[in-house]
Formats: C-alpha cells, sequence, structure tokens
C-alpha cells in the first residue's frame, strides 16, 4: 500500500506516524457526523478540563489539540474521520507562553511558542489582532496559530510585545516578517504620531 493511499478499513492508520513527523492531522478535510456535546472545556488560562478536572498529562492534551478545529457556527469541536463532538473554549484554546524577537524595525520577525508547543512565526499568515478587554479596556493581543484557532499572548509577553513597538504613520505597533500589526493610535496612548 502507498502513503497517499487511505486505508478505508483504518481511517486512523496513519495518525501515530504523523503525529511523531510532528504534522498535524488533516482535520480540515475531515466531515464526520457530529455526535453531541463532551463535557470539555479549555480555561482561558489554556488549561484543559474534562468533567471539571484538569487534564495532566501534556501529550494528552496535546493529541486532544491536534484534532481540534473552529467551524463556521463558532464553536469548537475535537474531529476525527469518524466523528465530531463539541467542547467549550472559555477565550483562546490556546495560550503563548514563550516570545522571541529577531532582527529590528520592519525586517523583525517575532516568534511565539504555545502552552501545546506549537510554534509560530508573525506574519501575514499568523496574524496578531488585538482585542478590547471586557472591564477594563485594556488590550488583549491573539496570534492565529492554525485556520480558525487563536493563542492569547500572555500579559507578561505583551509586555515584551510592547517593549518590541514602534510608532508607524499615526499608530502603535509591531513589525514581524514585513508586516506591521497596529495596537493602538499612538496619540492615545500619549505617543507623538
Amino acid at each position: 500500500m502507498t502513503a497517499d493511499h487511505q486505508d478505508a478499513g483504518n481511517p486512523l492508520k496513519g495518525l501515530a506516524a504523523a503525529r511523531q513527523a510532528g504534522a498535524k492531522p488533516p482535520v480540515h478535510l475531515w466531515n464526520p457526523p457530529f455526535c453531541g456535546d463532551i463535557d470539555m472545556r479549555i480555561a482561558a488560562d489554556g488549561t484543559w478540563f474534562y468533567l471539571n478536572s484538569p487534564i495532566g498529562r501534556k501529550p494528552l492534551v496535546q493529541l486532544f489539540a491536534s484534532v481540534l478545529r473552529r467551524e463556521e457556527d463558532g464553536r469548537y469541536y475535537l474531529v476525527t474521520p469518524v466523528e465530531k463532538v463539541g467542547i467549550r473554549v472559555d477565550d483562546a484554546p490556546f495560550a503563548a507562553v514563550r516570545m522571541g524577537v529577531s532582527g529590528a524595525g520592519r525586517s523583525q520577525a517575532i516568534r511565539f511558542e504555545t502552552n501545546v508547543d506549537d510554534e509560530v512565526t508573525v506574519d501575514a499568515a499568523h496574524p496578531l489582532r488585538f482585542a478590547e478587554e471586557q472591564g477594563t479596556g485594556g488590550l488583549k493581543p491573539y496570534v492565529l496559530v492554525r485556520p480558525g484557532l487563536e493563542a492569547l499572548v500572555s500579559r507578561a509577553l505583551f509586555y515584551d510585545l510592547a517593549a518590541a513597538g514602534t510608532v508607524e504613520e499615526g499608530w502603535f505597533g509591531v513589525w514581524s516578517s514585513g508586516v506591521f500589526f497596529p495596537m493602538q493610535r499612538a496619540a492615545e496612548i500619549g505617543l507623538p504620531a
């Protein structure tokens, strides 16, 4: 059997090898029937819970994260070739826990690592966005990790991100991979435009 041929009798064959190779399962290609919601939740800090108990085994969390998908209805699902179940996500499904900056100015590159060990460089395909935090009026930064799936950048990393910022055409923001990501109008935070 060639690697291109999928074994219809064993649709999960190859997932373990793909996982070991660092590849993500092709959840975007799977369209299984919806089997209901399960009592699984991802807290705002990125902690995964099942039946209100935290899932302490990181490899298990990574496995669940590898089959996570957000659909057009805005909900999150764990998807396999044979079934799809809904889960709850309090904010973003992932948390950015480490950040690195290389280069400077317009050629600066910002890289994040998530709580499930995904690594992403901020660029046009993996943009930063800044949302207003309810109740505080402050900003919450997010980075797109995979289509529909974002990581919330921790407050500590947000300070590092701001330290890498600059003013461009009246906006304070950051450059990464040749793209400018505006955070806030410079005048609103007391910076000259």
